[in-house]
């Protein structure tokens, strides 16, 4: 394959939220560049970058997937990403490797909560941004909407290169602002066009257009705004100068607009990302790739340079039950080659690196050597996952990793067909290695095997996945919710246990005080006996079984916490007491002074962080104190409104699909575990005789 020098490299993330048409985009340019040699479509499940069957069938994204195409004698890498909140964190691993980000937004429904993640995450790794405005041929598309959401707040650096003419069915080009042409584009002939005249209609719109964005290139370069303020012009070239300029800087985002299925405006995007974009030395330059030394904790700089020593970090894991792990990584220093070895820092285990390939979508396309700025694609990796940094082990460095969004959604899960416990742990644990998002726990507390992700679909399409690379089926049920027990009064109780039956009995008896801890969730045991009313060698046995008990719980099955128990006195037999009397007096006790000490439950309780339109704030926050919520907050989020709340995790187990109807599918939420609280006493009795009939169940 052919090389190019690191300036003519672009590496660019296509981000967007859901359905705006990032794949369709992807698909248009590697056609129109020639890079394929058909223009494949999303609804036929023929595109090069979503291919998993999963995908497919659902007619959208679920993971990041590369391809790369030559463009006026550069390359262009692209990545398409996720845009549907269940996987757009598969985004944002992904926009680490790149040099720029091309931001997709729909006419028809403006900029949505997806939109605002994506966002935030170009700024958090400092990412040049291209806007397209992408649908305009489709029904109620509306441009101006865009450009009105734009300028309220979301992007205040958003400056037209284009104009739309026509709109809805009758959109048929584009003005270019930099020409001061119209392109019309051949209905018949994808991507092909003709340079007119501006339309006497948008020649006023036009000129204003372009006034504002002479104003804005002069402002990104002293020289120039002091040219423009003299001459109150700019020639050609020092527009496209300080267009390149104030893109890179972040003081422009350049605004393209078009009809990716028609070729309008995608060719002309392509000019725009080899004219505005960096290439990976000069956002290195800016932004030096830094990490630490894993030996001794230092800083360590790398030049993006291919004589410094080889660095880079893996951005994205593919599991594959027949090839292995493929493992996608960007090289941030030096060049690795096919048939070497690597170190892998996070794990202080070398790695062999076999053929190394670019990636067409899931075609790979061999290399002999990938060089500093390059993205590319390992397979059969043993310890490496993604987040973890490859270097050269005389030059270690690691990166850091990416930390990413905690799963906000749990099922308890257990096999469809009995025995295929080992394989879901194993084909879970593979799948873990491909997605950072997902967690696969055993609850001790309930025995449940739970797996937990970004919602619904996430966790629906995981099984799937399940089934079809690892051959096992899970059936998924709402988890049991993890309550405790505590108390909220005080008792002094006799805990004894005698038995004689024939040769040598038992004989336990104990004198404990049960009190609850003020502010705490634990346990405390304190020994006051003295004079030796029980043998010392028995006090740790009234201990563990006090422990057991507070385990299995006493009202409803659950944990108990919060308690300080205190053995004061009891007696003995010189014959009959042994370690098993006086741990089953101390089970005994406990069970019977926590009945005595106002016993109560307690649940989890979340932070629920939920952003949405303003618009839907009130039926959101509505439905939060339905949910015995307590608001604590609310703040603008750009466009949208942030509201924070304090919610019992059962009431937060079905909430994603609520959200998503309240909000017209805008809304999005995170939740974390804050603390245990109280349960209301109209709900406990409920929960309490729930845990009951699983008690007497389980000691039947």
């Amino acid at each position: 394959m052919k090389e190019y020098a690191v300036e003519n490299m672009r590496n660019v993330a296509v981000v967007s939220h859901g359905g705006a048409g990032k794949t369709t985009l992807v698909e248009a340019m590697l056609y129109l560049a020639k890079a394929t040699d058909r223009f494949g479509k999303v609804d036929d499940g023929n595109t090069v970058t979503d291919f998993e069957p999963e995908e497919i069938a659902r007619k959208s994204s679920i993971s990041s997937a590369a391809a790369f195409f030559e463009w006026n004698n550069r390359k262009v890498t692209v990545v398409d990403t996720p845009g549907y909140i269940n996987f757009i964190e598969d985004a944002k691993g992904c926009m680490r490797a790149v040099e720029a980000a091309v931001v997709i937004i729909s006419p028809i429904s403006g900029i949505k909560a997806e939109t605002e993640r994506v966002w935030e995450y170009a700024n958090e790794f400092g990412l040049p941004r291209i806007i397209y405005v992408s649908k305009l041929d489709k029904e109620r598309s509306d441009f101006k909407m865009v450009m009105a959401q734009l300028h309220k707040g979301f992007c205040k650096e958003a400056t037209n290169i284009h104009l739309p003419i026509g709109d809805e069915a009758d959109f048929r080009g584009i003005v270019d602002l930099l020409k001061m042409k119209a392109l019309i584009f051949d209905p018949n002939n994808i991507g092909k066009y003709k340079e007119e005249e501006i339309p006497i209609d948008l020649a006023n719109e036009a000129e204003e257009c372009r006034g504002r964005m002479v104003e804005k290139v002069a402002e990104s370069d002293d020289v120039l705004i002091e040219k423009y303020l003299e001459t109150g012009e700019l020639s050609d070239d020092e527009i496209i100068q300080g267009l390149r300029a104030g893109c890179i800087s972040g003081k422009i985002v350049p605004v393209l607009c078009g009809a990716t299925t028609k070729g309008i405006g995608v060719t002309q995007l392509m000019d725009m990302i080899n004219l505005t974009f960096p290439n990976p030395a000069e956002k290195a330059a800016a932004d030096p790739p830094k990490g630490v030394d894993p030996n001794t904790g230092k800083e360590v700089v790398r030049r993006l340079d291919a004589s410094e020593p080889f660095s880079a970090i893996v951005f994205k894991t593919i599991a594959d039950p027949f090839a292995g792990k493929l493992s996608l990584f960007r090289v941030m220093s030096g060049q690795v080659k096919s048939d070497s070895n690597v170190y892998n820092a996070n794990h202080d285990k070398e790695e062999r690196i076999g053929q190394v390939f670019y990636l067409m979508g899931k075609k790979q396309v061999a290399a002999q050597v990938l060089k500093a700025g390059e993205i590319g694609a390992v397979a059969k990796l043993k310890d490496t996952v993604t987040g973890d940094t490859l270097c050269d082990k005389a030059a270690p460095i690691k990166y850091e990793p990416i930390k990413y969004m905690e799963p906000v959604m749990s099922f308890a899960i257990e096999p469809r067909n009995k025995g295929d416990e080992d394989k879901i742990s194993l084909g879970l644990t593979r799948l873990l290695e491909e997605d950072p998002t997902l967690r696969f726990t055993r609850n001790v507390q309930t025995h449940e095997m739970i797996l937990s992700g970004m919602g619904q679909t996430h966790l629906e399409v995981t099984a799937e996945r399940l089934k079809r690379k690892f051959g096992t089926e899970i059936v998924m049920k709402t988890p049991r919710i993890p309550y405790k027990e505590t108390i909220k009064g005080t008792t002094k109780v006799q805990g004894k246990h005698k038995k004689q039956s024939g040769g040598r009995g038992q004989y336990g008896d104990t004198w404990i005080e049960i009190e609850p801890i003020q502010g705490g969730d634990g346990f405390e045991f304190v020994d006051k006996i003295v004079g030796g009313a029980i043998p010392r060698q028995y006090i740790p046995a009234v201990e563990k079984g006090i422990h057991e008990a507070m385990h299995e719980g006493v009202i409803a099955g659950y944990p108990v916490v919060g308690v300080r128990v205190t053995l004061y006195d009891g007696s003995y037999h010189d014959v009959d007491s042994s370690e098993m009397a006086f741990k089953i007096a101390g089970s005994v006790g406990f069970k019977k002074g926590v009945l005595e000490c106002k016993p109560t439950l307690l649940e989890p309780i979340m932070n629920v962080t939920v952003v949405m339109p303003e618009d839907t704030m009130g039926n959101v926050i509505g439905d939060l104190n339905s949910r015995r919520g307590k608001v604590q907050g609310m703040t603008a989020s750009g466009m949208n409104q942030k509201v924070t709340a304090s919610v019992p995790l059962a009431e937060m187990l079905s909430y994603a699909p609520t959200l998503n109807s309240l909000t017209s599918g805008r809304g999005l939420y995170t939740m974390e575990f804050d603390h245990y609280e109280e349960v209301p006493a109209h709900l406990a009795q409920k929960i309490i005789e729930e845990g009951k009939s699983r008690m007497a169940e389980r000691h039947e």
